[in-house]
Parts: structure tokens; sequence; C-alpha cells
């Protein structure tokens, strides 16, 4: 009598790690590299120029390192986006998530490994838990990459150096961009898992990441144009109310969720994480003394922002799992 092999405790880590090495050893990681370097390092070095005055107009100021990430070339902008470090992340690193993710799946399907990888003694769970932990572990192996070179290049070539605060911030905002990438990544897994050709999947993911990072502020604004049209006729309150239903739909984009956060974490002159949503509050910003928030008021400004990314992260996700775990594999 054959004994029945059991499945090992760990089996995700053992997927996990043979996906590592084989997203590390893939032409696809070194290309994404090459394009999320560019991405953050063209605005850097276009506005090399502008942080160097900066630096030396304000020697001694707090946050001044920071100023790597959120300052651009001024009058330049593409898609309603300032060309900055932390606006080209916001628009690149989302193709990574999508990129690691979308033949997760199906892309076993269609070379016949699938089968053979569910027949192994591992819980099915694994496979897929793995699958994203592994990509997860690239893309966070990526954009640490990335943020490494740009403040060396602030070190060395600018002569910036940071302080023990900006680097937190630093840490944390790359915690978020983590957290959003996540999200594309589960979404891509999801589409992976539904859809049953890679190319078609790779087509519907980048098209929903072009529609929603690159025109979906364009899409509420026109939509909000009829929904909820601001004219000269409308009382303050209805203004108000108007001004905060806008507010409240734009933030049904995780790419408006992700850039308030950011900038919270990387600017903190920054009280708010939007406009004012009432008269009382614009005129106390108005009223307000210029200061620098701490670490910790920054994180009480941002992390509705996170929870929300998060939450829709675990929806994708579970999403993915109920899919792949309900799903026939037949050899």
């Amino acid at each position: 009598m054959s004994a029945v092999p059991i499945a090992p405790r760990g089996g995700w880590r053992i997927v996990a790690g043979k996906e590592f090495a084989d997203h590390l050893l893939s032409v696809r990681f070194y290309i994404l590299l090459i394009i999320l370097g560019l991405a953050a390092g063209v605005p850097l070095f276009l506005a090399a120029e502008q942080i160097r005055s900066l630096a030396s107009q304000v020697s001694g100021a707090q946050a001044v390192f920071l100023a790597l990430f959120v300052i651009g070339p001024q009058d330049v902008s593409i898609f309603n986006l300032n060309v900055t470090v932390q606006s080209f992340v916001a628009l690149a690193a989302p193709l990574l998530g999508i990129a690691f993710a979308f033949d997760a799946v199906n892309g076993e399907r269609a070379e016949g490994t699938l089968p053979r990888l569910v027949s192994q003694p591992i819980h099915r769970d694994d496979i897929i838990n793995g699958k994203f932990t592994a990509a997860l572990a690239v893309i966070a192996l990526v954009l640490v990459a990335v943020v490494a070179i740009i403040a060396g290049v602030g070190l060395l070539r600018l002569g910036i150096v940071p302080e023990w605060s900006e680097v937190v911030r630093l840490v944390l905002w790359l915690g978020v961009t983590v957290v959003y990438v996540s999200l594309w990544l589960a979404f891509g897994l999801l589409l992976s898992v539904v859809v049953r050709r890679a190319a078609t999947s790779a087509l519907v993911g980048f098209g929903v990441w072009m529609l929603i990072a690159m025109f979906g502020q364009f899409i509420a604004n026109l939509l909000l144009a009829f929904i909820a049209p601001l004219s000269a006729g409308l009382t303050a309150d209805q203004a108000i109310a108007t001004l905060q239903l806008r507010a409240f739909i734009l933030r049904l984009l995780p790419t408006t969720l992700y850039n308030e956060a950011s900038v919270v974490l990387l600017n903190p002159s920054l009280t708010q994480s939007s406009s004012p949503a009432t008269i009382g509050q614009a005129i106390q910003a108005q009223q307000q003394i210029p200061t620098l928030l701490s670490l910790d008021q920054s994180l009480l400004l941002v992390w509705p922002q996170v929870v929300v990314l998060l939450a829709l992260t675990v929806l994708c996700f579970a999403a993915a799992y109920v899919r792949f775990m309900r799903e026939e594999v037949r050899a």
C-alpha cells in the first residue's frame, strides 16, 4: 500500500522561490527595470538645475532631500501630471504589477504545466499565494533599486544629504507605492485566472491601466460636468455639496488615492491631502501659518487612502483566489 504524499506546510515558499528566480532571470524583469528607471530618472535629470538652486537657496532647511521626488521642470506637464519622479512612478509603476501577473495562471495553462503543478504535493492555494508573493517581491526589489539610485544621485551630484525623518518618509512612501502596485498585481492575477489567453489578459490589463492612469481624471471630470455641474447660480451650500461629490468620485480612482497619499508623505508642508470641502476649512487653510507637519500628523492624513488601497487589493486578490480554487484543471 503506497503512502499518500503529505503537502508541506510552507508550499507557497517553494512556489515563490521558483517564481522569484524565474522573474529575476527573465528579459521582462530587465526591460521593466529600465522603463521604470527612465520614468523616474528623466524628470530628475530635467529638474536637476532647479533642485540644485533650491538646495543652495535653502541650505540648512528641512525636507530638501524630498524635493528630489516632488520637484520637476517648470511649465511641463503630461496628462495633467507634473513631470516629477513621484508622478512618473505613479504612472509607470502599475505596469510592473500587470506585467508580472497577466500570464501567471493562463500562461501555465497554455504551456500545459498547470495540471502538473496542481498535481504536486502542495495545496492548490500555495500556487496562487506563491506567485503573488514572488511577483510582489520582485516589484519591491525594482522599486527599492530605482529609489536608491535617485537618492544616490541626490547625494553625489547635487550634494543633498537627507535627515533621518526624510529617510523614514521616503521608506513609508516606498511602502505605499508597493501597496499601490500590489493592487494592479492582484488585478493582473485576476485577469490571468479569468481570461484564458495571456495576450487577451495583457490587452485588457494594459487597456484598463491606460484608461484609469492616463484618462481617468479626464473621463471623471467629463461625467461630473453632466452629473454635478458647477454654475454661477448655485448657493454656497450647493457649491460645497457639488465639490464634495466631485472629490468623492475622483477618489474612486486608485491613482487619485495614491497621489494624495504620496504628496503628503513627500511634502511635509502640506496640511491636507485634498482641497477644502467646506468654507470653514478653506478659511482655516488660508489662516494657517506655514509649517512642516510631523511624521505622525502626515500619517493621520493619508491613512484613509492607504486603507482603501489595501481594501481594493484584498478584494481583487480574493476574487482571483476564489476563482482559482474553484477552477477545474484537466490534464
